[in-house]
């Protein structure tokens, strides 16, 4: 299974920061992490850059059991 990195609001969300979740593209990993963590987790995708192994990726992007998917939200500060 992928690896899915979490960070900031989506790690709050989630409960944690980094998991294995089944899925053959990227839409599928998110698909069954918003199954597995729930509507607020859902919620923040929208909003979510996404990475595949330190690339920027679309949801159509296909991914393996070695490949890491990670979800950054945007970051506010000042």
């Amino acid at each position: 299974m992928p690896s899915l990195r979490l960070f900031a609001t989506v790690r709050v969300a989630a409960g944690t920061g980094k998991a294995s979740i089944d899925g053959a593209t990227v839409a599928e990993v998110l698909e069954n992490a918003s199954n597995e963590y729930g509507p607020e987790f859902a919620e923040l995708l929208p909003v979510c850059r996404i990475w595949v192994n330190g690339q920027a990726a679309g949801a159509d992007t296909e991914v393996s059991d070695t490949d890491e998917v990670a979800l950054l939200p945007p970051v506010s500060g000042g």
